[in-house]
């Protein structure tokens, strides 16, 4: 890994070479980091390295080892590794976050929290995200894309490469970003020098200058203070999850495709012919196929095996039991291994009807790699803030996590305190209702509040009008006492 100091050091004439920028994606990806992304990506797309690249093998006579052809092969990997982080990020992000100042979602962009999903998810399996603010939205680099400098003192992100190949046969674009701005870099073809598109830097906010005869025209630009690049990590640790659930999730699928194979190996009749051992392989081929194919056969004594002491020969069937008993079980400890020492949260253990209290006992693992993770988060949010001078506690997240519970239970509880709280604090802790419906609720809550109130003011309005135009009655004429 090329630090950014060592970077500095190609430069030329105050401009870096694009054979140095080269050199820094090259090193990145010699690095044991990228290599374990890769590794992690197959394994997010359920294509175990380990498995596929297992064979099964045989030794001939001369003791040379060479595949079996005639052995099962069945490969199945699984998808603990994608429901796992899946798991982490979603019960954290999965609602989405919300600041104690409202103004500060708007100035994040609309699509904030799905950028900070799709962060929170590469940190998770390949241990660190990088945030890019473009102007005014989020945009996340994985860091099979995005090759870092840091610096070596401090250890703050200090530079950049984002690359990308759609095939060996296609340039390769090179895309520098550092505190100076952005340059471009590109080689076209493999095996000959990358080149650059620009013979500077160019700011990362344009300044553009309207006007209605010649429309838009960029004038200048400018950068903002700090490298527009936050890291995320998707621990403490700084490091993928694959490491230490490799070893248990290669195991499971190893037991589990041995276990197919062996049933598949397993599924044959095996025939056993008696009083004839005469029968040449021309006789025993004949009588497989005509087992096979008419479902009955006659068995025949060859010639000269006419009066073999033992009877006549007789055709008997035997098949194989393999024993799959304790692989099961096996299986099933290694995946709740897999699950505890992920701190995953495998709703299967959950009893039906259970309570809240075994309920949050349950969930008490994933509650503490959230924290982990959570503060990482809270972080990453602040750095992004401070690009666009917002304060530190303006830019804290809050998190809703995304968990089951019982709801009637929890419910009841909510509503018993309602008198005691805002009617907004009961809506957010009620367990159906998600942060984001709470705003629209109560939108239309205080629509129908003033429909009834129209209502209302129309109906008196009515009643007032009936009263002034009804016709006066004529006063009765009093009796004269007689």
């Amino acid at each position: 890994m090329t630090t950014y100091q060592e970077f500095l050091l190609t430069y030329k004439n105050g401009l870096p070479t694009a054979g140095a920028v080269e050199a820094v994606v090259a090193d990145h990806k010699a690095s044991a980091e990228y290599r374990a992304a890769l590794d992690a990506d197959a394994y997010d797309h359920q294509q175990n390295v380990t498995i596929t690249r297992y064979e099964k093998t045989m030794r001939t006579l001369t003791g040379a080892e060479v595949p079996d052809p005639f052995a099962s092969n069945h490969k199945l990997p699984c998808n603990l590794f994608r429901r796992l982080n899946t798991q982490r990020n979603e019960y954290s992000l999965g609602n989405g976050v919300t600041f104690s100042d409202e103004s500060t979602k708007e100035k994040l962009g609309d699509d904030f929290d799905t950028a900070l999903q799709k962060a929170g998810y590469a940190s998770h399996i390949h241990g660190v995200a990088f945030g890019f603010w473009n102007l005014d939205k989020l945009k996340c680099f994985r860091l099979t894309e995005f090759a870092p400098m840091y610096d070596e003192e401090t250890g703050a992100l200090m530079a950049g490469v984002r690359f990308w190949q759609l095939t060996d046969k296609h340039p390769l674009n090179m895309w520098l970003y550092t505190v100076d701005g952005i340059m471009r870099f590109v080689r076209k073809e493999s095996g000959k020098q990358a080149e650059a598109r620009d013979d500077k830097f160019t700011p990362y906010v344009g300044i553009v200058k309207k006007t209605l005869a010649d429309g838009e025209e960029l004038i200048g630009g400018e950068n903002y203070p700090m490298l527009p690049i936050v890291p995320l990590w998707g621990s403490e640790l700084k490091q993928s999850t694959l490491v230490g659930m490799r070893s248990g999730i290669d195991t499971y699928d190893l037991i589990r495709s041995g276990l197919a194979n062996d049933l598949s190996d397993a599924a044959y009749i095996y025939w056993l012919v008696n009083n004839a051992d005469g029968m040449n392989d021309y006789d025993k081929a004949k009588l497989l196929n005509e087992i096979k194919s008419k479902h009955i056969a006659a068995a025949k004594a060859s010639e000269g095996n006419e009066g073999v002491e033992g009877g006549q020969p007789t055709l008997s069937a035997y098949t194989q039991d393999v024993p799959h008993e304790a692989r099961t079980a096996y299986l099933t400890l290694i995946k709740s291994g897999i699950y505890e020492d992920f701190g995953g949260l495998d709703v299967h253990t959950i009893a039906a009807g259970a309570t809240n209290d075994h309920i949050d006992a349950a969930y008490q693992p994933l509650d503490e790699n959230a924290d982990d993770f959570e503060y990482q988060v809270i972080q990453f949010c602040q750095g992004i803030g401070a690009l666009q001078g917002i304060d530190k506690a303006d830019c804290t997240p809050q998190f809703k996590r995304n968990r089951i519970s019982n709801q009637l239970e929890q419910t009841q509880m909510v509503l018993a305190a309602g008198s005691y709280l805002p009617a907004t604090t009961v809506r957010k802790h009620l367990p159906f209702i998600s942060v984001d419906e709470i705003e629209g609720i109560e939108k239309e809550l205080a629509n129908e509040e003033v429909a009834r109130y129209r209502a209302l003011e129309a109906e008196l309005n009515a009643m007032k009008a009936e009263q002034t135009t009804a016709p006066e009655q004529p006063d009765q004429p009093q009796e004269d006492n007689q």
